[in-house]
């Protein structure tokens, strides 16, 4: 069955993305993919998806129409409000869509990113092995750009048995990191202070980064030197010469000549994302060893 999906309207930065093209860092294409991973994960299990693919959406959500046949439809991510036809339905969830039937979603309470996975499969075509849309090098998705009001989607084929996978399983606490590559390059004053301070999040974010407000002044005052450029990765803290902490997000660039003091563990990553601007947290460090059972064992 084919499916035809009609972007009404799109907030900023809403994308398609899949779970990314990994492996061609080498190359100088960072991964991209979902900011928050397990939600993608488990808005497509609520579609009952088939394929990988769907939308990332931002604060400002999105409308959509089915123009033709009918698919599953699955939700996750953040905290917003989502109607059907003008009903508001529960959040997170799914529904079936046929022709006709209208999706709306509006700011909610929480959250930066949200996720519509569909059971049908997304016809497009892959760019280095993934449809996820890297805006800055304009790669995947539709032309590798921001949907807009007006696109169309095809899908294709029929999704499988929905099932809800489990939420995860921290809700607060501070964001854990693994001490980074340059991690003795800073004093142990900096290093005492960076565990024990909050920082708040900033609105200047997006898929490449997120820049952080060090309000406790830990790096004030530190003399950081730019180094040779090396490969970076999600989730590194990296502080910038003005002494300014960033987040490397999915869409980072592939090398970077700043000091790392830290990289956030993938099982805190997703949440880090979720943060919105003016969001206050603290860093706690774990061992290597810790971060991998963690991610071996699915927890968060």
């Amino acid at each position: 069955m084919t499916v035809l999906l009609r972007i009404e309207r799109a907030g900023p930065l809403a994308t398609i993305q899949d779970e990314g093209r990994e492996g061609m860092l080498a190359h100088g294409v960072s991964a991209s993919g979902p900011m928050d991973r397990g939600a993608y994960r488990r808005a497509g299990a609520l579609a009952g998806a088939r394929g990988e693919g769907g939308i990332e959406f931002t604060q400002a959500g999105l409308d959509l129409v089915v123009r033709e046949g009918r698919t599953s439809i699955g939700w996750e991510g953040g905290i917003f409000t989502i109607r059907v036809n003008g009903q508001a339905v529960a959040w997170p969830g799914s529904a079936h869509l046929s022709k006709g039937d209208r999706l709306s979603v509006t700011p909610g309470a929480a959250g930066n990113y949200g996720y519509l996975r569909f059971g049908a499969v997304l016809d497009l075509k892959p760019v280095l092995g993934s449809v996820s849309t890297n805006i800055r090098v304009g790669l995947g998705g539709l032309a590798g750009r921001a949907l807009a009001a007006g696109d169309e989607l095809i899908l294709e084929g029929n999704g499988v048995q929905a099932e809800e996978l489990p939420p995860p399983m921290v809700e607060g606490g501070p964001i854990r990191f693994i001490r980074g590559l340059h991690w003795e390059r800073f004093s142990r004053r900096v290093q005492e202070s960076f565990v024990a301070a909050r920082f708040r999040v900033t609105p200047m974010m997006d898929r490449m980064g997120v820049r952080l407000a060090d309000e406790e002044q830990v790096f004030a005052g530190e003399s950081i030197l730019s180094l040779i450029s090396d490969p970076v990765l999600p989730g590194d803290i990296q502080i910038l010469g003005d002494g300014t902490p960033i987040v490397l997000m999915r869409d980072h660039q592939p090398t970077g000549g700043y000091p790392r003091i830290g990289t956030i563990i993938s099982a805190d990553l997703d949440r880090f994302a979720q943060l919105r601007p003016g969001s206050a947290l603290a860093f706690a460090p774990i061992s290597v060893e810790h971060a991998h059972g963690l991610l071996r064992s699915g927890r968060t």
